[in-house]
């Protein structure tokens, strides 16, 4: 068995000048193993910025303690040509301590994306576009809104579960589905999707979720939440809750700052949309995520009808920090 080669690095969030580096190396391949160069903290938002260089042509994990021993994933990163790699850690000012490590993985076809660990194994989030993110877990493939046909989905394989939230073209698109879809695919749809927009072959693999309904398919519970405002009769869409190894991810769709929403708990991370006029504003989105609290939000959807992108990092601005909720920004355009 092939070991990942690693180093480590630790920095101290109430002492941001002390920068403790620790070497960790093991030599059982010709390349060097990545090694951590820069680690400083931004001044505005107080997150980590870790910088680290490395052969190219490998996937790397970047894993996070507050102990030093117990390690969990942040995030595995492509394959790159850039021999140096940085991520911003955008839980740091929420924390008193952090150690880092950056480890060469074997192989280049692992799966790619933030981590989140459950208790069955990571669940691991991918952006693709827009309204569209790969997560997988336990083995198994997640689409959200599949659309643009089938070549920003081809390294991820077949999908064991597609979710549809809506009939609008930027979530909903009946070829991409077919494109990617395998002999095993399970569509979830709402109703007014099944009933107006389905093949009679889409049909046979759909399992339909209204509003309120929940299932469990693959190991994981789906609960449809109302997702809706003006531009989006009530009723005709779905955000999705999951449960996922005891971790709880929604993903919104299109809606607006609702009732059902802001009554949601325990969220670990949220898909949040934010564009106008179509969705929510920033500050309407503010003004949810500071009533049901997630641990984590991710901004998507947040392209205006005017083609500006400017609404995710708007809306980080004015939640700051003081509610103890991360925002991960994510390049989704």
């Amino acid at each position: 068995m092939r070991l990942p080669k690693f180093q480590c690095l630790r920095f101290f969030a109430r002492s941001w000048a002390t920068v403790a580096l620790a070497a960790a190396r093991l030599e059982l391949a010709a390349q060097d193993p990545p090694r951590m160069t820069d680690v400083h903290r931004l001044p505005n938002s107080q997150e980590m910025v870790i910088t680290f260089t490395a052969p190219t042509g490998f996937n790397y994990r970047l894993e996070a303690a507050t102990n030093a021993v117990l390690w969990n994933a942040l995030v595995t990163l492509p394959v790159s040509s850039l021999s140096s790699l940085l991520h911003t850690d955008s839980a740091a000012p929420f924390l008193a301590s952090r150690a880092y490590r950056a480890l060469q993985l074997p192989g280049t076809t692992n799966f790619t994306g933030d981590h989140l660990a459950t208790t069955y194994g990571d669940i691991v989030f991918h952006p693709i576009g827009h309204a569209s993110v790969v997560m997988r877990w336990n083995g198994k493939t997640i689409f959200n809104d599949p659309t643009n046909g089938a070549l920003a989905y081809q390294s991820f394989g077949s999908p064991d579960l597609i979710l549809v939230s809506h009939d609008h073209s930027d979530h909903f698109s009946s070829s991409t589905i077919d494109a990617v879809r395998g002999a095993n695919t399970i569509l979830v749809v709402p109703g007014y999707i099944y009933s107006n927009s389905l093949s009679a072959a889409q049909k046979a693999i759909s399992v339909v979720l209204n509003n309120g309904v929940s299932t469990n398919l693959l190991g994981l519970s789906i609960e449809a939440v109302p997702a809706y405002n003006a531009n989006h009769p009530l009723g005709r869409g779905n955000g999705y809750v999951l449960g996922v190894g005891g971790r709880r991810v929604y993903l919104s769709g299109d809606t607006g700052n609702t009732p059902e929403m802001r009554l949601l708990s325990n969220i670990d991370v949220a898909f949040l949309c934010m564009n106008i006029p179509f969705t929510m504003t920033p500050a309407e989105s503010t003004n949810a995520v500071r009533a049901f609290r997630p641990r984590v939000v991710y901004p998507y959807h947040y392209r205006d009808s005017s083609g500006a992108v400017t609404n995710a990092a708007f809306f980080k601005q004015i939640l700051g920090t003081g509610p103890g909720i991360e925002v991960r920004l994510r390049k989704w355009y």
